[in-house]
């Protein structure tokens, strides 16, 4: 699928300094298509902006946002100055991993408004333009953790859920508009953010690491064709095994356990 041809010249990646969000910028910036990189760190941005130019001859706008900000997206668009957007990958997140009284109200706050709310809102504002054109793409990143209770995981659990089910649900309204919208539900991924958390592996099937070029790659290719998805054969077995075969109680006691062993918890 020629992606430029489908949806547009200019694709917005909100995490984009890095892991997932570095990979799509990649995929796109190959096909010809300009980009807006955003995330709060200026300077990995840039870095992978002036590697992307010089590649691809491509135009990149870099903005330094904190996207758990109450006014993020509209610090987004004042920067953009007009510009269109025509393809849009949320791919931020927060975590914080550990017992949810231990962290503070303000701490989960930040994680529900950077994982759940700035998404929405970007969603909504773009989604619309995109649908008013007949024409645009959605990626909203999601994870594996958001299909049951995940101990220790709670906060950035419940927020990849309602990521999952306001992607489903808009890949329902907007199925014959002309804009393609889905949940990527991403397993264990080898980000630079994953491996600085240190995990330990917890058994001889815990699925295989995935690549962020890997996840990238098969989400594009699912776009437009369902409402979401989970990355990697050996991540849909395990999702199934939990979702399909396991009593609900014992799926999320094993979230928790395995949670709990991989942090040393």
């Amino acid at each position: 699928m020629n992606l430029k041809q489908k949806y547009g010249n200019t694709a917005l990646i909100a995490g984009a300094s890095e892991g997932i969000g570095a990979a799509y910028a990649t995929r796109f910036a190959a096909e010809g298509i300009d980009l807006v990189l955003i995330a709060r760190r200026l300077q990995p941005l840039e870095q992978l902006a002036d590697l992307l130019r010089k590649k691809y001859g491509i135009y990149v706008k870099c903005i330094s946002c904190d996207l758990s900000a109450i006014n993020a997206t509209r610090l987004v668009e004042d920067a953009l100055n007009g510009l269109e957007i025509n393809l849009l990958v949320y791919n931020a997140a927060l975590s914080y991993i550990g017992l949810f009284l231990k962290n503070s109200v303000e701490d989960h706050t930040r994680a529900a408004q950077l994982n759940m709310i700035t998404p929405l809102n970007m969603v909504r504002l773009y989604g619309e333009k995109m649908t008013i054109r007949g024409k645009g793409a959605v990626v909203l990143m999601t994870s594996l953790a958001g299909f049951q209770g995940s101990g220790y995981l709670a906060v950035y659990a419940a927020t990849k859920a309602f990521n999952r089910i306001l992607a489903e649900s808009l890949w329902y309204e907007w199925k014959n508009s002309g804009v393609d919208i889905i949940a990527c539900c991403a397993g264990a991924t080898a980000t630079p953010g994953y491996k600085n958390s240190h995990p330990e592996k917890t058994g001889f099937f815990t699925p295989r690491l995935l690549d962020p070029e890997e996840v990238a790659d098969e989400c594009l290719k699912k776009l437009g064709k369902q409402p979401s998805f989970i990355t990697g054969r050996g991540n849909r077995l395990a999702s199934f095994i939990m979702q399909k075969i396991m009593p609900r109680k014992m799926a999320v006691n094993i979230m928790g356990d395995t949670t709990r062993k991989m942090y040393r918890l």
